[in-house]
């Protein structure tokens, strides 16, 4: 094991897209590149009571990497070998900083996809993806990173390794472990290896760009496209304050077209005639759309979706908060976000999910200033107590982190916590895998 404590090194670990600043910088770094080396940093960290906080490309939004003094950050990026792709089982086996976008580029090299796209999967890492249970743009129809992770290899705090799950794609023998670690923030155990399910890639596709008038509408679009029991694979929802962002950054006129914008990608043997469907239902709230086949012209569209986040990151600091609710809320949760905007004076861009009703009000600050306190504190709370009071959840796929752990006792109630601070025991005895986070 190799500890760096140059002040460069740390700084470059401290935090992660989040916009929390930690007041102070962590005592090291260690950057593994093998098995040995994780097994080696926690059985030192056991040894001498040292809080490790495990880290992958670094894009979380909840500070659920972020690192101070009297911890040692965990750096896994170096962990990045496809170690097998087996195409006759649709399986892929992975080191955790594997990036997602690599990891669909191979798959594809055999006619498969791998499911799960945030729209960070050119900078994310799937052992990050793991710790948040992550989503992504076609969480439409096939689900999140849960619905995707088959088994794991783990490193436990005290250095012994742990395999779960299984090779198949059923299977219930024992306790679900796989399950309890997607998700858990890096409080539970290291990732070090992934089996991962892999999909069969489309042979065609077909994609809608529409138009609308204001936000509501294109909420209630979303929501008539649910009820009219359409599953695309993508349903994405981007407001105008995003719009205005692209625009700027790409030199398009998305704006001009409308105060917001739904895009839709249906795939299989059905898609022209699903997205034609699509079309039947988005028309009645657009104010234009338009369809089209064309892999390269679909890219496009699916691409100024991908460039929202960015687009606002270039015009001032961001926090990008990750509610989810009820699909049928969507228009109020997003009418209640426009509201909060109002009321408080803050910038907030959304962007959603679409399709499974989790929404990313983006505060905007200008640079340099503070998104954790004041006024823009003040609207993210809000935006959190919204959803729960449209019978929603404060994170859908970024994870509790630091930032919203004050609230998680609202949604779990105490019995809850309790249970789960049991189970984190029995993982994580002297608690030293990332305190402070998740619950």
């Amino acid at each position: 094991m190799r500890l760096l404590t140059d002040e460069a090194c740390r700084a470059g670990v401290a935090t992660d897209r989040s916009g929390h600043r930690p007041a102070t910088l962590p005592d090291g770094v260690v950057r593994a590149t093998t098995v040995d080396d994780v097994v080696e940093t926690l059985r030192w960290a056991t040894e001498n009571r040292t809080p490790v906080v495990t880290r992958g490309a670094g894009t979380g939004l909840a500070a659920g990497s972020s690192a101070s003094a009297g911890e040692v950050v965990l750096d896994l990026s170096g962990m990045d070998r496809i170690l097998d792709i087996r195409p006759d089982d649709q399986v892929a086996v992975v080191e955790p900083g594997v990036l997602t976008a690599d990891l669909d580029a191979a798959a594809g090299v055999h006619g498969l996809f791998y499911a799960p796209d945030p729209a960070s999967a050119a900078i994310s890492s799937i052992g990050g993806n793991i710790a948040t249970n992550a989503g992504g743009l076609r969480c439409a129809k096939y689900g999140v990173t849960r619905e995707a992770v088959l088994g794991l290899d783990l490193v436990l705090a005290d250095g012994r390794r742990l395999s779960t799950g299984r090779q198949t794609v059923k299977g219930v023998a024992g306790y679900d472990l796989t399950s309890l670690v997607v998700g858990s923030e890096g409080t539970l155990a290291v990732v070090v290896g992934a089996t991962l399910r892999l999909r069969p890639r489309p042979l065609e596709t077909a994609t809608l760009a529409a138009h609308f008038d204001d936000v509501v509408a294109a909420a209630a679009a979303a929501a008539a496209i649910t009820a009219a029991r359409l599953q695309p694979s993508v349903l994405e929802l981007v407001d105008s304050v995003t719009l205005e962002a692209v625009d700027a950054a790409r030199g398009s006129a998305l704006r001009s077209l409308g105060a917001a914008a739904l895009v839709v990608q249906c795939d299989g043997r059905g898609a022209g005639a699903e997205i034609d469907a699509v079309a039947e239902v988005v028309g009645k709230f657009a104010t234009t759309w338009r369809a089209t086949t064309d892999p390269v012209e679909a890219e496009e569209l699916l691409a100024a979706r991908r460039a929202g986040l960015p687009a606002l990151e270039a015009t001032g600091d961001v926090f990008i908060e990750d509610v989810a609710v009820p699909r049928s809320k969507l228009a109020e949760a997003v009418s209640g976000i426009g509201e909060i905007s109002a009321r408080t004076g803050v910038r907030i861009a959304t962007i959603a999910h679409a399709g499974d009703g989790n929404l990313h009000p983006i505060v905007v600050v200008e640079r340099g200033g503070t998104v954790t306190q004041g006024p823009p504190w003040e609207a993210a709370c809000a935006v959190f107590d919204l959803a729960l009071r449209l019978g929603g959840t404060l994170t859908g796929e970024h994870g509790v982190g630091l930032l919203k752990r004050t609230w998680l006792k609202t949604e779990l109630g105490e019995d809850s916590l309790d249970v789960q601070r049991g189970i984190k025991a029995v993982f994580d005895p002297l608690g030293i895998l990332n305190p402070g986070k998740g619950i």
